[in-house]
């Protein structure tokens, strides 16, 4: 497949989970991929899997909240690759399960660090490229906790909800340079962490199915790679008219 033919992206948190499947995607699509993450042993990995499958990766270690490490790893990967077409903020941290009035400071602050500025900064330091290039494709990762409250992670649902809004504003912003920005919003879905964390807890993961499947009227939770499938559109030239759009991937569960 090569929907994604001479393409050059870059997704952010991409050592595993969600980001690895966009990236392995991608790259099944004719992307030469930057992988970035804070683990390079889990980077590494991706890199592995995407080359021993015939594809073009290199990795790059980036924490997104540091403005300096962003400008610069997106240099070198232009300078790698020789351009950029495409960007997934996709790195997030999901924080604290707390109610507002519990939250500490330095709890909400972490959260906002990763899932707000990081997506702040990445996108700023790739207009330029993307201008350069003619234009390109800003995905991103937001949640169902970016559209609707519930009474969990008082931190996540905030900064969710300022990227939804960011993805709107640049919309507007920076479609006249022929950068489409969308923002995609995952439900449950079963990552690796998620996996991990429902096998510990109570009635181990079939317990966890029980009682998350219902709840979804398509009757089942996601995998990483239904979110991925839905982040390749957005990034191909496939959704070209698609701009400012909120792309839910949740099963069902926000329409009921």
């Amino acid at each position: 497949m090569t929907r994604l033919a001479d393409k050059v992206a870059i997704v952010t948190g991409s050592g595993n989970g969600m980001g690895r499947a966009m990236a392995t995607l991608f790259a099944a699509n004719g992307a030469a991929v930057a992988v970035t993450d804070v683990s390079e042993q889990d980077g590494a990995e991706t890199v592995r899997l995407i080359e021993e499958a015939g594809g073009r990766a290199s990795f790059w270690h980036v924490d997104v909240s540091d403005e300096a490490e962003v400008s610069s790893v997106f240099e070198q990967v232009s300078a790698t690759f020789g351009k950029i077409d495409i960007l997934v903020n996709n790195a997030g941290i999901a924080g604290v399960d707390k109610p507002t009035d519990e939250v500490t400071e330095a709890e909400w602050d972490a959260v906002f660090a990763v899932d707000v500025k990081g997506v702040f900064f990445c996108t700023k330091h790739v207009i330029g490229h993307l201008r350069a290039n003619g234009g390109g494709s800003i995905v991103n990762i937001s949640s169902i906790y970016g559209l609707v409250g519930s009474h969990e992670m008082a931190p996540y649902h905030a900064a969710k909800g300022a990227v939804t809004i960011m993805t709107k504003k640049d919309a507007a912003t920076y479609g006249r340079d022929r950068i489409r920005v969308n923002s995609v919003h995952p439900g449950t879905i079963l990552t690796p962490f998620v996996r991990e964390l429902a096998e510990r807890s109570e009635g181990g993961l079939r317990g966890y199915l029980d009682i998350m499947e219902p709840k979804h009227p398509i009757g089942h939770v996601g995998e990483p790679e239904d979110v991925a499938n839905a982040v390749l559109f957005l990034a191909s030239d496939e959704a070209r008219f698609v701009h400012g759009a909120a792309l839910v991937v949740d099963g069902g569960y926000t329409a009921v």
